[in-house]
């Protein structure tokens, strides 16, 4: 099963374009989100949190395999500390967001937590007239909470606004990790970092009265979120330039509110509509203010050469395989010879050969 997941995941890379697959990651995740909703009335957020990361964790470390600790072996301190802080950043985000979730709309809890990538958008530009895509988000943001209503969940709020702090480190660690390590790799260690520091929140629950229909459920939900769309979001973090990707990502919020309704009945009203509108607006706004065509997290080739440095004495004059083919495939899933000998008509060009 694993092999074959690893073949999929290859071919994909050559199949899928960058665009779509950042799209099916969106719609899996926010399916997995809703899902969450539901088993919040067997378990608390945080035990259900712990559970979909372990099993992250435990999937992609098989996934991994025996590359994955070669990858370890030859990583730098800085790089495995990289790690460390994103898995941590990684488990922050899911606790807040799985506790906002279970005090507030879905579609209002992503969209708090997007605050956040639009603030590193913003920030990267570092021009003024950009803050008006905050104000609009914000805007959005207050149209979908409605705190005239009265009955705001404050707690709910805070811990998105906690999730979209943790958010901005997942960016900034998820450029450096998955250049260092690659998708899986990369994925597989700070999924276990992020088992790890949410154990004390949610494991004690689960060993004091074990629920295997409870475990059974999470292990489909970890499938939807985390590990599938994470997966695909760092591969095609390799093949987008970061306006495309920022672009994009700007509909999160707005799939968020769709798989709130179809998945758990949370029908958004007229007022919602707007400020959902506000918020994908202001994304996209910020998005098309950076010109930068460069992939938004270069490949582990493209790191290796950047800490190498590009006029060390005696390096050969030819094109590396990045340069004359594109992004290199995330390490822990082929050499960049192996993958293009599973390039769609390769196998053709042999035989005729």
């Amino acid at each position: 099963m694993i092999p074959s997941f690893v073949s999929s995941l290859r071919r994909a890379r050559f199949q899928v374009p960058a665009p779509v697959m950042l799209l099916i990651g969106m719609f899996t995740l926010h399916t997995g989100s809703a899902l969450a909703v539901t088993a919040f009335a067997h378990a608390s957020p945080a035990t259900v949190t712990w559970l979909r990361l372990t099993w992250a964790a435990v999937l992609l470390l098989a996934l991994g395999g025996r590359s994955l600790w070669r990858a370890v072996r030859a990583a730098t301190p800085r790089e495995l500390g990289a790690v460390v802080i994103l898995g941590t950043a990684s488990a922050g985000m899911m606790l807040f967001y799985s506790e906002a979730t279970a005090r507030i709309e879905l579609g209002a809890a992503t969209s708090i937590e997007f605050l956040g990538t639009l603030v590193v958008a913003v920030a990267a530009m570092r021009r003024r007239r950009e803050l008006v895509w905050i104000a609009a988000a914000v805007l959005g943001v207050l149209c979908l909470t409605r705190p005239w209503r009265g009955d705001l969940d404050l707690a709910g709020v805070g811990f998105a606004l906690a999730g979209a702090v943790c958010v901005v480190a997942y960016i900034v660690l998820t450029q450096r990790v998955g250049a260092g390590f690659g998708a899986v790799h990369g994925l597989a260690l700070a999924m276990t970092v992020g088992s790890l520091v949410s154990a004390p929140f949610g494991a004690p629950a689960v060993f004091a009265a074990p629920d295997v229909d409870l475990i059974l459920f999470t292990l489909v939900i970890a499938l939807l979120f985390p590990m599938v769309p994470f997966l695909l979001e760092m591969v095609a973090l390799q093949r987008m330039g970061r306006t495309a990707y920022s672009t994009f990502s700007s509909l999160e919020p707005a799939v968020s509110l769709v798989m709130g309704l179809v998945v758990i009945g949370q029908a958004p009203v007229a007022v919602q509509v707007v400020g959902m509108a506000l918020v994908v607006v202001a994304g996209v706004g910020a998005a098309r203010g950076d010109r930068s065509d460069r992939p938004a997290v270069p490949g582990p080739e493209a790191a290796r050469r950047s800490r190498e440095g590009e006029g060390v004495a005696g390096a050969s004059a030819e094109p590396s395989a990045e340069d004359r083919d594109g992004p290199v495939l995330p390490a822990g899933l082929g050499t960049p010879e192996a993958e293009q000998a599973e390039a769609p008509g390769s196998r053709e060009a042999d035989r005729a050969a």
